[in-house]
């Protein structure tokens, strides 16, 4: 086991990396062990994905836990929602084994506090980095004197009663779906949730393989949704949704077999939550969303609250400003109802109650969310990606016609269009998302700002 290096695979938000390279069930016990030392835990609650090393590693962090004294209820096979369900709803930290929609090769770990508040590198990832460091260096600390207890406990049919709970479903007319799960936990979560609805369900890779033979389990990559997109069009069916690896995020594609933008997606869930909540309410919505979103949350009588990118940067912005929901482009969907947590499949709930409450198909349904167009997100490898965007000010910041700020990357607004640039936190990469009211100026900005990236 490589020790040495663990910032390698403590990312951000979670571990992340090659198993067993750059990790393996030794080091995963001493994960476990220092998971419960920083959040100080008496109890927690341990999942995992279908990846084939995932049972050992979540059964050595139990392990770990259990050592130091500490209760670890194994919830087993779940999606990522599903371990922040159970983290809710048994008011316990929690750790869920999976690297998303990353290789077979990988695995990782997304920990969280009791009520599925986010670990990440400012509160606690880094402390527990720093111990597992020390312990694979000078061996593991000494075990309780009493060990934890190791209990099973099924949590599936509980998720999918609270998630049903949250969304009003009973006058919806029969829809034909069609779930691309990508062999991930989607084909575990889906039969469950969807149980007793009126739909009829054409299931697509719902067999749990951690090799992912059909596709990449990652729907926001156009490849990975062109057998959904055939099939839902060959089915005649009224929507598809692809779910990722670990099934906290999804992506719906319309009766055409068109993609819906996660902005539209956000808008559309958006305005329902806030009829939900009378009306009012703060929504957050990440800068690379879609001007549509704080438009549609201010005429529904909201209030939009733009953020960074990034899951713990929604989730800290929910908590403080009390928001009932929040999107992000990449098509993670969080919501106060579910402790400010990310469910894809609470949004993809939500869409077939819009979709099942009125007779129009969904692309006359989003139309009304998906007001102006966008460049999608395009990475462009870039040596010195200061240099970059330092040109890029250069060049545009002495107009009138714009402003300019910095919350993540660099925002260059004018009246008719915006653009972002942003560096990747892990690779050379400048990622630009441009959007303007018709697709010839977004074309135009999109090939002006690639020009200064590119030369």
């Amino acid at each position: 086991m490589a020790v040495a290096d663990l910032s390698q695979i403590v990312k951000a938000y979670d571990v992340r990396g090659v198993v067993p390279d750059q990790w393996d069930e030794a080091l995963a016990e001493l994960f476990g062990a220092a998971f419960v030392q920083v959040t100080g835990a008496a109890a927690i609650v341990v999942g995992h994905d279908m990846r084939p090393s995932s049972p050992g590693l979540s059964r050595a962090f139990a392990r770990g836990a259990a050592a130091r004294g500490v209760d670890v209820t194994e919830i087993g096979l779940c999606s990522t929602d599903q371990l922040y369900y159970a983290s809710g709803a048994l008011g316990l930290p929690g750790a869920m084994f999976t690297a998303s929609h990353n290789p077979a090769q990988y695995n990782g770990i997304k920990m969280c506090r009791a009520g599925a508040a986010p670990v990440g590198q400012d509160t606690g990832l880094s402390e527990i980095r720093e111990l597992a460091e020390r312990w694979s260096r000078e061996g593991a600390p000494e075990p309780a004197a009493t060990p934890g207890t190791i209990t099973s406990r099924e949590t599936l049919s509980d998720y999918a009663a609270y998630l049903r709970s949250l969304v009003d479903l009973t006058s919806v007319r029969p829809l034909k779906v069609v779930v691309d799960a990508g062999n991930g936990m989607g084909g575990h979560t889906v039969p469950t949730v969807f149980e007793g609805l009126p739909l009829t369900l054409v299931p697509m890779y719902f067999e749990l393989d951690g090799t992912f033979p059909n596709h990449e389990a990652n729907p926001l990559d156009p490849a990975n949704i062109v057998d959904l997109q055939q099939r839902v069009r060959a089915e005649s069916a009224d929507l598809g949704l692809a779910f990722d690896g670990d099934a906290d995020r999804c992506f719906v594609v319309d009766e055409r077999g068109e993609p819906v933008s996660p902005s539209a997606i956000t808008a559309l869930v958006a305005a329902r939550e806030l009829a939900k909540n009378g009306g009012k309410g703060t929504v957050i919505h990440n800068l690379i969303t879609s001007w549509t979103v704080p438009e549609v949350v201010r005429e529904n009588g909201g209030t939009p609250v733009r953020t960074r990118v990034g899951h713990s940067f929604i989730k800290a912005e929910m908590a403080s400003s009390g928001a009932i929901f929040g999107g992000e482009h990449s098509a993670h969907y969080y919501f106060k109802d579910f402790w400010n947590a990310d469910t894809g499949m609470l949004a993809a709930l939500h869409v077939l109650a819009a979709l099942g409450g009125q007779p129009a198909p969904l692309s006359a349904l989003v139309d009304q969310y998906d007001r102006y167009t966008g460049s999608g997100e395009i990475n462009s490898t870039v040596a010195d990606q200061q240099a970059s965007i330092a040109a890029i000010r250069a060049a545009y910041g002495d107009r009138d016609d714009v402003t300019l700020d910095d919350l993540d990357g660099l925002t260059v607004t004018a009246a008719d269009w915006w653009f972002n640039v942003r560096p990747s936190n892990t690779e050379p990469l400048l990622r630009l998302n441009a959007e303007a009211r018709d697709e010839t100026t977004m074309t135009k900005i999109r090939d002006e700002v690639l020009a200064l990236i590119r030369t």
